[in-house]
């Protein structure tokens, strides 16, 4: 008997421990879910959270679905033959990017311009040989159609970098939609904020088996004095395709020119190869100032060349501050850039390059606001774009290469500064809801000697060049890995939905456009009309 009530009291024993033990991994399910969702005191007032009038009422969110739902049931596809386009590049504007400058330019739930497009994908950047992808190897992606190796241009996968005999192989060689649009009797250029010789613009007209071999010096390094190959700003002005494109701008002086002929210069083989487009034509007309591009007659050039700067042209900030500037915006380029093309004698369309390549150089510096800056400058030139044109006639296409490691956290307020600092419930001290994975500025925010964190308060000073923090030490921030969108609007502009190979871009503009030797609408037609 005994025995009988000395088991139940050992089985309920077993049932307290196990309610227990149950209860206490409760409680601490309970305490990480509040860990990871903190509830933070609240700052300021109701009206400086809520963005919009009646934000706090059911009637508020449930009007803006119906009307998303409306807008996107009277929307149709545009399918006519799109006789210009357009591709813009925002170098490495990454999803968070875009997020971000939202907050910057105005509030959360603003749009930038291209994200009034009524069609949106994603497109997958990694490379032929490595996940994590840089400027040139997309720019081949998204203008050739095929996919390189890394730091390569204009080149399919048998061109590895720095090889020298490959890069001469013009098997190897791709084409961009510029030449597939020239071929179809339209007008190409080019517009960036950096050198014209830069990985993204020389995916327009170049073959290298290396992005820095702008000037032939940088080719002597690698592949010897009498290396024969054609550094980027030679095969600008005399190759197959950049000698034949209509329009120019960007930065870039110094690889045009030899040290002794100028002072900046960067080229060892004696030539001005600015002076030689010059004297290729009467026609050809070079620009060096904003005043010099504003005051140009665009009805009497041929081909336009505007090189604003020895190198890279100035962050926008920079710029304006700068009482000496004499740089056009990206928004005036593009201005001027459209209005030219558009005259152009031939008057069968073109295709046209704009690049926003300084937002990238802010994210390598970790310079953050310098950044959303330039994705503003980018945005409202887009705007300027699709004001000029037609959506019956002009597809315009807008996307980026690849991200960077750039992120948005820390459940700021609404409508708060996006570059307002948080308070961490560890060491008490503030931080930044904008850092990088990776960076240069590692050394400013964390006291190796000390092992502790710098108050970011004393580096932040609310000025253009801040850095923000990075997590990992590296002499340059990196890429990131993660899909990027594009937008699109005019012809054909719903072909860009979906989650597709950053490849495809240039394979569904051409289609839009009849150009190319792939699939085109014009093609498909013709087949339907004759069957």
């Amino acid at each position: 008997m005994h025995r009988f009530w000395a088991q139940q009291v050992f089985i309920f024993g077993i049932l307290i421990f196990s309610l227990e033990s149950s209860l206490c991994d409760s409680q601490k399910d309970v305490d990480e879910d509040r860990l990871m969702h903190p509830k933070f005191i609240e700052v300021g007032t109701s009206e400086r959270i809520l963005q919009r009038a009646g934000e706090d009422t059911n009637e508020f969110w449930l009007n803006q679905g119906k009307e998303f739902i409306r807008q996107q049931q009277t929307r149709k596809p545009n399918t006519n033959k799109a006789k210009n386009i357009i591709m813009f590049l925002g170098d490495g504007m990454g999803l968070t990017t875009l997020v971000a400058a939202r907050s910057y330019i105005e509030a959360e739930h603003t749009k930038l311009s291209f994200e009034e497009f009524p069609y949106t994908g994603l497109s997958k950047t990694y490379c032929v040989d490595k996940i994590v992808p840089d400027s040139a190897t997309t720019a081949t992606a998204y203008l050739c159609g095929v996919k390189g190796n890394y730091g390569t241009i204009g080149v399919n996968a048998q061109v590895l970098r720095d090889d020298c005999q490959a890069m001469n192989q013009t098997e190897h060689h791709v084409f961009s939609i510029a030449k597939w649009a020239m071929d179809a009797g339209k007008s190409a250029g080019l517009v960036t904020t950096t050198r014209v010789t830069h990985a993204s613009p020389a995916g327009v007209y170049a073959h290298t088996a290396d992005r820095h071999w702008e000037a032939d010096s940088d080719i002597e390094e690698y592949c010897g004095k009498d290396h024969g190959l054609p550094d980027l700003a030679h095969q600008l002005v005399h190759g197959e395709v950049g000698s034949q494109l209509k329009l120019m701008m960007g930065g870039g002086k110094s690889n045009f020119l030899d040290g002794k002929l100028y002072e900046n210069g960067l080229r060892s083989d004696g030539r001005n190869l600015i002076e030689e487009y010059l004297q290729k034509s009467p026609g050809n007309t070079l620009v060096e100032t904003l005043e010099e591009l504003e005051n140009l007659d665009l009805s009497k050039p041929q081909r336009l060349m505007g090189i604003f700067h020895d190198d890279h042209l100035d962050y926008h900030l920079d710029a304006v501050a700068n009482p000496l500037n004499t740089q056009p915006t990206l928004e005036q380029m593009t201005k001027k850039a459209i209005e030219f093309m558009q005259q152009q004698r031939e008057d069968n369309g073109y295709f046209l390059f704009i690049e926003g390549g300084k937002i990238d150089m802010g994210h390598h510096a970790t310079k953050a606001r310098l950044a959303l800056d330039e994705t503003k400058e980018f945005s409202q030139a887009v705007a300027l774009a699709r004001a000029m044109t037609s959506e019956e006639d002009t597809l315009i296409v807008v996307t980026s290469d690849h991200s960077h490691t750039f992120s948005v956290a820390g459940y700021q307020e609404r409508g708060s500064d996006i570059f307002s600092l948080r308070t961490s419930d560890i060491d008490g001290l503030p931080y930044s809801p904008l850092s990088y994975a990776n960076g240069v500025s590692y050394s400013k925010y964390f006291d190796v000697a000390k092992s502790k964190r710098v108050d970011p308060s004393l580096v932040l000073r609310n000025e253009a060049h801040d850095v923000f923090p990075a997590t990992v030490p590296l002499a340059d921030e990196t890429h990131g890995g993660e899909d990027v969108g594009v937008f699109a609007s005019g012809p054909w502009a719903h072909l860009f939905t979906g989650v597709y190979e950053q490849n495809a871009i240039p394979h569904m503009m051409a289609y839009a456009a009849c150009i190319g030797d792939g699939l085109k609408v014009c093609d498909i037609l013709s087949e339907y009309e004759s069957a």
